[in-house]
């Protein structure tokens, strides 16, 4: 499987492991374990809120910081799976505990270990999105929690457009300018508990540029559809609301990198009138703007 532009080799193969043809930097490998518990070098910990009604634990062999080359990591989904892993490299290995099951390895893995991985090796961070193709250019949809982001990228795909990912970008920057990478082949336009969705064949096959983010938010039924650019501290507000895999030992970094993209990348907040029969008039409108803005 092809995900967050890496090829990601689950070691044993998945029997659902899902094909799609495109390009990738390198390959991770993700194999079970000969381990049945935790290295005992790993005695710093963070445990992080309940997610998807699972406790997650954050490990490490040394103070949390920066990471350093073979310093031995481990995230663990209390009761389903521990991911472990040396930075510098690009094997994890994986513990299963007794709720453990192939569609739920994957779903932790693709979902949040992976994000967490690149994000502490220093490959990319993320933004909390939904992200689709609009004429070959790539547009984010950021939105408080029940904002209408999955409701507005799920249309956007029934309108044929390529997608980019689901909930997670992860985005680089490169030579000034920042890019998105694909993160994996499926949509989840519901909230049912641990599982990626449906498998979606018809996604961006490699990084590109990223054009324009849209921040949407709710209004009236019957309210009119506007587009206003957002500057100076609101858009640095925005992008800092949206950012995702947020390790507080990484805020320095994770401060620079928005700062710099906030320079770089255009945003827009898009009034959406909470009614799903307008859903095509706020498309077409966001179609019509992203095709005719030039930075």
């Amino acid at each position: 499987m092809i995900a967050y532009n890496h090829y990601i080799k689950f070691i044993p193969e998945l029997e659902n492991d899902k094909k799609v043809e495109g390009s990738f930097d390198d390959v991770v490998t993700v194999r079970e374990s000969s381990l049945e518990n935790l290295p005992k070098d790993l005695t710093y910990e963070i445990t992080f809120f309940n997610n998807q009604g699972r406790d997650l634990t954050h490990y490490s062999d040394r103070e949390f910081a920066r990471t350093e080359k073979d310093q031995l990591w481990a995230f663990e989904v209390k009761g389903v799976v521990t991911f472990i892993w040396y930075s510098g490299t690009l094997n994890i290995e994986y513990i299963p505990h007794e709720n453990f099951t192939d569609e739920l390895l994957e779903y932790w893995c693709l979902h949040l270990m992976l994000p967490v991985f690149f994000t502490i090796e220093g490959k990319y961070d993320f933004l909390h999105a939904g992200a689709v193709e609009v004429a070959g250019k790539p547009i984010l949809f950021m939105a408080n929690s029940f904002g209408g982001k999955s409701t507005m990228t799920d249309f956007f795909l029934k309108q044929g457009h390529t997608l980019v990912s689901d909930d997670k970008v992860g985005i680089f920057s490169k030579q000034g300018n920042f890019f998105l990478v694909p993160s994996h082949p499926h949509h989840r336009p519901y909230r049912d508990r641990e599982t990626l969705g449906y498998f979606f064949k018809n996604i961006l096959n490699e990084p590109k540029k990223i054009h324009i983010i849209y921040e949407l938010e709710r209004t009236e039924a019957d309210a009119l559809i506007e587009i206003t650019e957002l500057n100076g501290i609101e858009k640095f507000k925005s992008l800092r609301f949206g950012s995702e895999i947020n390790l507080y030992f990484l805020k320095d970094k994770r401060f620079i990198f928005l700062t710099d993209m906030a320079k770089k990348i255009p945003v827009f907040k898009v009034m959406v009138p909470w009614n799903i029969d307008r859903l095509e008039e706020v498309h077409n409108m966001i179609c019509s703007h992203t095709e005719n803005f030039n930075k």
